[in-house]
């Protein structure tokens, strides 16, 4: 090798060597960038959590409110039906049983002790699901645990809600509760003539 061509190696090298570092400080820079990106990122989705988990408690607490405007919403016409229809004397909104660490939650009870020897259990929902006929049904049968005092007593069930498609309601009506739908603002029995109610 010539004197000129290990100049022109050395000379090469040098280059080589210099983009190499060059390279190495861009790289440094880089993911020194890139680490402070994703702190920032992570601190983003932190917050961002945050105000999901926020936004479902407001959801949940809008729920429940909507839930309760519903109930009221339904109590003053439930009640006329309750008293003139089936002759309960007694009418009790949001009713709460605690009992060996089980609990049942009756948005409507109702009963009469007189010649009418019957108890009506309301379920009222915005909007009804399929959950909401099955929520009926355990109540239905749980009944007579939490309250014994109405043992002798025929039982019926009555679902409530706004919002009730036609497949729901023919489901309602084959397990023999009653259905009972919103029509400018006012609840009334939504059943047809030939329909008789089960008694639990």
């Amino acid at each position: 090798m010539t004197d000129d061509e290990l100049k022109a190696l050395v000379a090469s090298l040098a280059v080589t060597q210099k983009e190499t570092k060059e390279f190495f400080n861009d790289s440094k820079d880089f993911f020194k960038e890139t680490k402070a990106l994703f702190k920032e990122t992570d601190r983003k989705q932190r917050k961002t959590d945050q105000q999901i988990k926020e936004l479902g408690k407001q959801i949940g607490g809008l729920g429940r409110k909507f839930g309760s405007f519903t109930e009221g919403l339904a109590l003053p016409s439930m009640q006329k039906i309750l008293q003139n229809k089936f002759h309960m004397e007694i009418i009790s909104p949001s009713v709460r049983v605690k009992k060996n660490g089980k609990e049942i939650e009756l948005d409507v009870l109702a009963y009469a002790n007189s010649s009418v020897n019957e108890v009506y259990i309301v379920e009222v929902k915005s909007h009804l699901r399929e959950e909401g006929i099955l929520q009926l049904q355990k109540m239905m049968t749980q009944f007579r645990y939490f309250f014994p005092e109405h043992q002798a007593k025929k039982l019926y069930g009555i679902l409530a809600a706004v919002d009730m498609s036609l497949i729901l309601k023919q489901r309602l009506l084959s397990l023999g509760f009653y259905a009972a739908t919103i029509k400018e603002d006012i609840f009334s029995l939504d059943v047809p003539s030939d329909f008789t109610a089960i008694a639990y």
